[in-house]
């Protein structure tokens, strides 16, 4: 009901809201059929609306009524928009509120109960005993009441007289560019996001992954100004979500009084963040990709669960989609998930949920896609990935907090385009069988695991160890199940046949097990986020989850029967660090300075 406070009247098109006040739910009536006309029109009125009542007790005065009204509703937003031309204030624009009983036109009364105008209606009015026939002609009398022999004829054909009502063929749904969005689908211009990468060198500087990925959409927005094919849609969060970099070349969409210290407000601009919803942020970009646009829908990881069911609904709306020669392809659901559970300092707790990818790997393999790229360079590439692609879910979960840079942009391409690989400058089997593979998946697994083959590496040097990354989750599945899934072939070549696995992932290590339950090697030991954490440091969050450096490197040791006198040094040395750094929490709330100072050193 608030979204005419950022509809530009001007540029905009215009949604006519229709209220179908027939009283009832599934086994309730509703809210607004339940209050005084008078308090009803005062709350459409309070929301922005100019209400017409359309209500009706015939058939024969319905259509009548409703297209007069209708006739009227159009007019005043023809108005509207030749007033937008010459002047931007917010417009009170109209909407419908019709007025009818529910189940109209059907049985009025079955077995003493009444139907038409109750919640009765709501579901199968008329039940047929199959073994007495009983209310059949009930609903012979009810199918037979709309005078079927009047509009078809003997053959099933719709009589000409009735058939000369359709649209034409170019104003039906299917040929609609307004219903059908692909039809009208231009693609984007994007500049090369390897201009945007930062100059790094496995681990020798930090930075905002986000605040980087903001200036390659920046530009992406600044270059597709004039065709208006671009938004960005965020829950009130996009300056949070370290995104400032986009107001360089735009506003907040916005059509609502502004104040001389408000911030990046005007009557068109291509985020549109001014609602603080999830539903209507999700909502606004599905309408806006269906009807021929392309957008991205930024989101804190743990409140985008707000709207799985929408997502859901959207991938199997595409899923269906796929199934019509005549439905035109239209830009993915692109979901950028940041703000995510491993660094929370001071919201805690409640924001705290990597849950999506759970959720959304049950749908259909031809529709999702999921990513988690470990720094800038990485994320650059996945985004310029996921903006040009159609007919997708595409999540990225990225970092928006300053963290150390792993690969150069030429390294994150080629790692990106692989999905899956081993990183040899942070391995030491030389590739030959290794003693022990560390996997790690998001950008904060990757930083422990990393962290993990320094540790081990110095206490233990002859100790042979793979590193692999994972940037696409759904590499890990058969390709039989994803058409991202490796063969098992190349996924032994990787993992190995025998060798434990110890795997840091960014969310609820159930996902690694599923994903990985039908592959040879099931030596798999998955640390992730168990659903422990609070308002406290990043490392300390990684302590509670079991997913921290030293909690890998105790684990590592459980498999690792070797190189006994190294591996006691390095489990006491994990364990009094632990206790260390307990210790520190508890009394001056920061991390220890071993974790604080860290950085990677090349493998010697």
């Amino acid at each position: 009901w608030h979204l005419n406070k950022i509809l530009n009247p001007h540029t905009d098109g215009v949604v006519l809201p229709i209220l179908h006040l027939n009283g009832y739910k599934i086994s309730n009536p509703t809210v607004l059929s339940r209050i005084p006309r008078s308090e009803l029109k005062a709350f459409l009125k309070g929301c922005g609306w100019n209400p017409y009542f359309v209500e009706v007790t015939n058939i024969a005065s319905a259509h009548e009524k409703m297209a007069s009204t209708m006739d009227q509703v159009i007019k005043e937003i023809r108005v509207i928009k030749r007033k937008a031309k010459k002047t931007l204030e917010r417009p009170i624009y109209p909407m419908i509120v019709f007025i009818s009983k529910k189940g109209w036109t059907g049985p009025k009364i079955i077995e003493e109960k009444e139907i038409e105008g109750t919640f009765r209606a709501h579901q199968v009015p008329v039940t047929i005993n199959k073994v007495d026939g009983k209310t059949l002609d009930m609903l012979e009398a009810w199918l037979k009441s709309y005078k079927p022999d009047e509009l078809f004829d003997e053959n099933g054909k719709l009589r000409s007289i009735f058939a000369s009502i359709l649209p034409p063929e170019e104003r039906r749904l299917f040929n609609n560019p307004i219903t059908n969005g692909g039809e009208l689908l231009k693609e984007l211009n994007i500049p090369n996001y390897k201009d945007y990468a930062i100059n790094v060198k496995h681990g020798n500087i930090e930075a905002q992954d986000m605040t980087v990925a903001a200036t390659f959409l920046r530009d992406v927005v600044k270059m597709n100004m004039d065709n208006k094919n671009f938004r960005l849609f965020a829950p009130d969060e996009t300056l949070s979500n370290r995104m400032s970099p986009l107001f360089e070349v735009t506003n907040r969409q916005w059509n609502g009084v502004t104040l001389s210290n408000d911030e990046f407000l005007m009557g068109e601009g291509r985020v549109v963040d001014s609602i603080l919803s999830e539903h209507v942020c999700e909502g606004m970009l599905e309408g806006y990709i269906l009807t021929g646009r392309h957008g991205i829908f930024d989101s804190y990881e743990a409140f985008i669960r707000v709207v799985d069911s929408m997502i859901s609904q959207h991938a199997k709306w595409l899923k269906v989609c796929s199934e019509l020669p005549w439905r035109k392809s239209i830009s993915s659901l692109n979901l950028l998930l940041t703000s995510h559970c491993w660094q929370q300092d001071h919201n805690g707790y409640t924001h705290q949920d990597p849950g999506l990818l759970n959720h959304l790997v049950s749908k259909k393999p031809s529709i999702v896609r999921m990513y988690l790229p470990p720094d800038a360079n990485t994320l650059l590439s996945t985004i310029d990935h996921v903006i040009r692609t159609k007919n997708y879910v595409n999540v990225v979960v990225a970092s928006k907090h300053p963290r150390p840079q792993w690969l150069s942009i030429k390294e994150a391409s080629i790692h990106c385009a692989k999905g899956i690989d081993v990183w040899d400058w942070a391995s030491t089997d030389q590739g030959k069988e290794p003693d022990i593979v560390i996997a790690a998946a998001g950008d904060t697994p990757t930083l422990e695991g990393l962290a993990c083959v320094s540790l081990l590496h110095e206490f233990m040097p002859k100790l042979k160890i793979r590193f692999i990354n994972v940037v696409d989750l759904m590499r890990l599945t058969s390709y039989k199940i994803h058409p991202h899934g490796l063969t098992d072939k190349d996924y032994d070549s990787l993992f190995t046949k025998n060798k434990h696995i110890i795997f840091a992932f960014h969310g609820y290590p159930s996902l690694i097990h599923e994903l990985t339950y039908k592959r040879n090697n099931q030596n798999m030991h998955v640390h992730g986020y168990n659903e422990e954490g609070t308002i406290t440091t990043p490392f300390d969050m990684r302590v509670q989850n079991k997913i921290d450096r030293y909690n890998l490197a105790l684990d590592v040791l459980k498999y690792v029967k070797k190189y006994d006198k190294d591996a006691t040094k390095l489990k006491k040395y994990c364990k009094d660090m632990l206790k260390q750094h307990e210790k520190t929490i508890g009394e001056l709330g920061v991390d220890i300075e071993e974790v604080r100072s860290w950085k990677w050193e090349k493998l010697k």
